[in-house]
């Protein structure tokens, strides 16, 4: 398999002469893309509650890996998505996520197609690399619909 190279600029300007009043204010950029403005998450590193932070990122990453494969497998299996919103949910003690669970609630298109689609979920799963990279159990309870 190709190895495949991800690069992300993290930028921080500031002063750290005292811990209460430092910014934990930054940016993510990559090459193309508009910048992601991000900080600490505010209950556990005094960051600012309007920007990204680390968990939820995370959090959306493995949540977005999961909606590109299923996505993916549905249209090879010829299921029609009309709609796709998952409510991820993360829970991290204090030193590491103990496990994330992904709550996709899916509109198909055919109500005969509502156990198949529910079934493809298991497969995108096993085939998000961001979940094979974590050392944490993800979860996925679906919700499939008709629309």
């Amino acid at each position: 398999m190709a190895e495949h190279r991800y690069r992300v600029d993290v930028v921080w300007t500031g002063s750290t002469t005292d811990y209460r009043s430092y910014s934990r204010n930054h940016e993510v950029l990559a090459k193309g893309r508009p910048p992601l403005a991000a900080s600490a998450d505010p209950v556990v590193g005094r960051g600012d509650p309007t920007r990204w932070n680390p968990e939820q990122l995370l959090v959306a990453s493995l949540s977005e890996c999961h909606m590109l494969w299923y996505l993916h497998l549905c249209t090879e299996a010829g299921i029609v998505v009309v709609d796709y919103l998952d409510q991820a949910e993360g829970v991290m003690n204090e030193r590491r996520f103990e496990q994330v669970t992904l709550h996709p609630r899916v509109t198909i298109t055919d109500p005969a197609r509502t156990e198949p689609a529910r079934a493809l979920h298991a497969r995108a799963h096993e085939r998000c690399f961001i979940a094979n990279s974590v050392n944490f159990p993800v979860g996925h309870e679906p919700d499939i619909r008709v629309g």
